[in-house]
């Protein structure tokens, strides 16, 4: 079947929601619920078919569209690649000239069913905030990573990796059980670096797995959030077809945790985690030596968002 390419908005407010569109009775899935878009026409690109799309559906002028997600689906009338977009910033009210009705959706919070049946995962990977933190409780001291995890969900973050290879067993459970503790109070969900079977006992969200371990598996980890590190598009690759929520990508550039490693810089990264039709890529968080600042930026180039450990805490 031929592959019909399709360009997908994520139209955003500032406060997070997202635009929705119901299918128009004369249409294929009749009263479903999608993201505005639109085929990529011959001699287009996927952004510019976005452009047209907007501004034919909605009447808006788009300033600027990030590029987000790849999704391939095989509906029983066409079989569609879907570049999605992420777009925070439009002129002009929006108003449904295609549509039967528009609304505004919150990540994690739908009150609009059905969706169509690609959307899924693209939903899923909405409810994942821009920022994932990483631990170093062997380099400050655990009592010192406790109370900057608690100072950190404080100011708002909700998504966590708990990596200390180099702490000893006994430590590293004991830390990772009060941590675990600590993020669900606090409604963040958090992940265990390596060990299914301390993410297990701790009662953690998910386990986050090292290259060499991502490399070893053939099916996802029995957990509701799985996440990898990934440094190149064969690993991205690979990370999807098992089925992870999401992946680190990087060093961007030197860190501390591997110095004397060169890092890839943003135009190296944007060309590997946006490796054309391999396969549709997983939400991607930029790492290495990154902070809340380079976030516009890893937006610009792909990312979902930022993976940090020192600018964090």
């Amino acid at each position: 079947m031929k592959v019909t390419h399709v360009a997908a908005a994520v139209i955003e407010r500032a406060n997070g929601q997202f635009l929705l569109g119901q299918r128009a009775a004369n249409t294929f899935y009749p009263g479903y619920w999608e993201f505005p878009g639109g085929k990529v026409e011959p001699g287009e690109t996927a952004h510019e078919a976005l452009v047209r799309e907007l501004h034919e559906e909605l009447g808006i002028k788009v300033l600027r569209a990030d590029p987000w997600l790849h999704r391939e689906h095989v509906y029983e009338h066409a079989h569609v690649h879907l570049h999605f977009f992420r777009v925070r910033a439009w002129q002009n009210e929006i108003f449904h000239h295609v549509h039967s009705a528009l609304t505004w959706q919150t990540p994690g919070a739908l009150t609009v069913q059905p969706m169509l049946p690609a959307n899924a995962p693209v939903l899923a990977a909405l409810a994942l905030p821009a920022f994932y933190a990483i631990t170093h409780a062997a380099e400050i001291g655990v009592a010192a990573q406790l109370e900057a995890l608690d100072r950190a969900l404080e100011n708002g973050i909700k998504l966590v990796q708990l990596r200390e290879p180099t702490l000893s067993p006994q430590q590293r459970e004991a830390f990772v059980h009060a941590a675990v503790k600590r993020c669900h109070n606090a409604g963040a969900r958090v992940l265990v670096n390596s060990d299914p079977l301390l993410a297990l006992a701790a009662g953690a969200d998910g386990v986050h797995l090292t290259s060499a371990q991502l490399a070893a598996c053939t099916t996802r980890p029995e957990f509701p959030l799985v996440a990898a590190s990934c440094h190149s598009p064969a690993e991205l690759v690979h990370a999807t077809q098992i089925g992870c929520d999401f992946v680190v990508y990087g060093p961007l550039r030197e860190t501390a945790t591997h110095p004397g490693q060169a890092g890839l810089g943003w135009t190296a990264f944007a060309a590997e985690i946006n490796h054309p039709f391999a396969v549709p890529p997983t939400p991607t968080f930029a790492l290495g030596g990154l902070s809340r600042e380079d976030l516009d930026t890893a937006r610009a180039c792909g990312a979902h968002g930022i993976a940090a450990i020192r600018s964090v805490w």
